[in-house]
């Protein structure tokens, strides 16, 4: 068994896929479907920036979304075996969930790269109406941050791995956030780039913007158990998979239940498909006997054959 797993937001760079464009039909055709379905060139602003574009919200979920597929079209091409999925799990960290299900067939790709765009744009437009930010805390245990969000007046964002637990609130209840981790021993806490206060109730207008999105997308019984980030758990139920798309957006992200109930089924290699190797680096503080492979570049892939 493999457990399939999907790049988040923050791990896009200038650059990222074209040399997938350039060497694989099947990573074009992903490209090419993208700017169209979305109307514009989202490849030449993957493949040549600016940097400030690509990073926007609305951009750059788009953006690892098509690159995480162009990575997954070259790997099935590649290893000629797509019957593999009917052993194997995915999981993608936020909007990563959406190129695990993309993968699953639970829906199309030109419905998921839509569906990510307007994701970003509510998301931003939640941002300006409520201004927040994220604070990541390593080195403290989740009662620990419990407590320090209690006094803070946080929000629990996404438990990564043990000791990396990532918290959302306004500007100034995150700086208080900030002083109360390193006074009780947090090794780090860092303010991230991030425009908002995402996966907290300061998101929930743009879950319900997202809710009709969603209405309108036919989604299917995904060919393999796809981990869902609000509950941590396995579905194939494509109203549960909806529902969950829609409360994820303003929920904290379990990744590291996500990851170990993948592990729980006996999985102990990963693939991990898409910009970076953050996902690796989470796997290691969770179980660091798992092997994660990355599949990014050309060479990645032709590794394989």
């Amino acid at each position: 068994m493999v457990g399939f797993l999907f790049a988040g937001q923050g791990s896009q760079y200038v650059g990222m896929g074209k040399d997938l464009y350039e060497a694989f039909p099947e990573s074009k055709a992903l490209f090419d479907k993208a700017d169209e379905a979305l109307g514009f060139s989202l490849s030449g602003l993957m493949f040549n920036g600016p940097k400030e574009e690509l990073t926007k919200t609305n951009n750059c979920q788009p953006a690892i979304l098509t690159m995480s597929m162009a990575c997954w079209e070259a790997f099935k091409k590649v290893t000629k075996s797509p019957s593999h999925q009917v052993t194997s799990y995915a999981a993608g960290l936020s909007l990563g969930e959406y190129s695990a299900l993309a993968a699953a067939g639970a829906i199309s790709f030109e419905d998921a790269v839509y569906l990510v765009r307007q994701r970003g744009e509510f998301m931003e437009e939640a941002a300006l109406k409520a201004p927040g930010r994220m604070l990541s805390i390593i080195g403290l245990d989740l009662s620990q941050v419990k407590q320090i969000c209690s006094q803070a007046h946080t929000e629990i964002a996404n438990i990564n791995c043990p000791g990396q637990i990532v918290v959302s609130g306004g500007i100034a209840e995150i700086e208080q956030a900030k002083q109360l981790a390193q006074t009780t021993g947090a090794k780090m806490a860092v303010v991230l780039e991030t425009s908002g206060a995402f996966h907290s109730s300061f998101m929930e207008e743009a879950g319900l913007k997202l809710a009709q999105e969603l209405e309108q997308v036919n989604i299917n019984t995904p060919n393999m158990p796809v981990v869902c980030n609000v509950t941590g758990k396995p579905t194939s139920s494509p109203e549960q998979i909806r529902e969950n798309l829609i409360k994820q957006v303003a929920s904290p992200v379990l990744w590291e239940d996500s990851m170990k109930v993948i592990l729980s089924k006996g999985v102990r290699n990963f693939i991990e498909l898409g910009p970076g190797k953050v996902l690796k680096g989470l796997m290691r503080r969770i179980d660091a006997s798992a092997g994660v492979i990355n599949i990014e570049k050309k060479e990645d892939i032709l590794a394989l054959q």
